[in-house]
């Protein structure tokens, strides 16, 4: 955990540290440590509170959400067909988003002070302490600014009547991925496709494979293809 002379003190906030790391920042961030309670982010209690979230906020908080927006398509008048056709694609599509950002934005090289820092909150804190049970879901405040550019987005790809309804599928489909997310690093799966789908992505996190990116990423690996091995993930083999 040294580079540079830098040393990052665990038992210090660790956002405003890891910057200092330069070009040994990614070595460093893919060498997990396991442990269910996770490092402490910023000094302030305030800003700290805000990137800790228990898993089951999340449902109880957007699933309302979700109906919300159905309901307001429901009420524009989409019939129950066109609606589930709109949901079920907005889930597609939020699939394809979060495996394209966890592929190719979360998984960027870095070695600027805050391009390091950034890409720690973004994602690197998730593979650095990947069994941080209050770090597994993305914080709802976060979730809520995020909104409303994908609001404006899904505006400018259909029609009023079913942005309502296209817009509560692909937050829909984000609920489903956070809780199952967790599930897979904290809950233990008795299916054969359970196990066998948590074992893929945990291989993502310890085995530093280039596949793995995202809880549909057993699907979509298959389109893309797979990244070809880095020297650390040759090197944990």
């Amino acid at each position: 955990m040294v580079a540079q002379e830098f040393t990052v003190d665990l038992d210090k906030p660790l956002v405003f540290q890891v910057g200092h790391l330069g070009e040994a920042y990614q070595e460093w961030v893919h060498q997990p440590i396991v442990s269910v309670e996770g490092p402490r982010f910023f000094e302030s209690d305030f800003w700290e509170s805000l990137t800790r979230t228990e898993w089951y906020a999340i449902p109880i908080i957007w699933l309302p959400v979700v109906c919300w927006f159905i309901l307001k398509s429901v009420r524009m008048g989409l019939t129950l067909p066109q609606i589930v056709v709109m949901v079920v694609l907005g889930i597609f599509i939020w699939t394809l988003l979060e495996y394209t950002l966890h592929r190719f934005l979360f998984h960027i090289k870095t070695k600027s002070y805050w391009a390091n820092t950034i890409h720690y909150l973004l994602h690197g804190c998730h593979h650095k302490h990947p069994m941080d049970g209050l770090r597994l879901v993305f914080p709802p405040a976060a979730t809520a600014v995020l909104l409303v550019p994908f609001w404006n987005l899904v505006k400018l790809i259909s029609t009023p009547s079913t942005t309502p309804a296209l817009f509560g599928g692909g937050l829909l489909g984000y609920v489903m991925y956070d809780c199952t997310h967790y599930y897979l690093h904290h809950g233990q799966p008795t299916s054969n496709a359970a196990r066998s789908l948590k074992k893929y992505h945990l291989n993502h996190h310890f085995r530093i494979q280039n596949k793995g990116f995202g809880i549909t990423s057993a699907v979509w690996d298959r389109v893309f293809g797979t990244l070809p091995q880095t020297k650390a993930a040759e090197k944990a083999r």
